[in-house]
């Protein structure tokens, strides 16, 4: 097994283990809407979870183990990440912001403040900002 390989399977399974962390997000309530499928499905695709791990993921989501970044600034990059994809594949409407928010939940912004959080990241993400802007804009808010 080359170095290369080693890294693609460890790239994989985190992108594996984010997405289950996020599908347990959204089984929170005990089911997964339309709307939230929708979003996972597209999510999956992003992350190139293959059908197979999916179908498994979903079966089985609490097996994965939840890794939330340790770091606020981790937690700004996945926020930054998961906004961009709602953004790009124009994802509208209250039901996919009311998941964008139990997410961010779950990467740990606090429920008190998460809405003007996820407001902010989605209008920075719209008007095309990079990361570090970004970043310090939602630094910026929660001062």
């Amino acid at each position: 097994m080359s170095f290369l390989d080693l890294f693609d399977s460890g790239f994989k399974q985190r992108n594996a283990d984010h997405f289950a962390a996020i599908v347990r997000v959204a089984m929170d309530d005990g089911i997964i809407t339309d709307d939230e499928k929708a979003f996972l499905d597209r999510l999956a695709r992003n992350l190139d979870i293959s059908e197979d791990e999916y179908k498994t993921i979903l079966k089985d989501y609490q097996s994965h183990p939840i890794n939330p970044p340790t770091s606020y600034e981790r937690r700004l990059e996945r926020l930054y990440d998961l906004a961009r994809m709602v953004y790009v594949d124009h994802i509208k409407g209250d039901s996919e912001e009311i998941v964008l928010k139990k997410i961010a939940v779950g990467l740990g912004f606090s429920p008190d403040n998460v809405k003007y959080v996820v407001d902010k990241a989605l209008t920075l993400v719209s008007n095309g900002v990079d990361l570090d802007t970004f970043s310090e804009e939602i630094r910026n808010m929660n001062r």
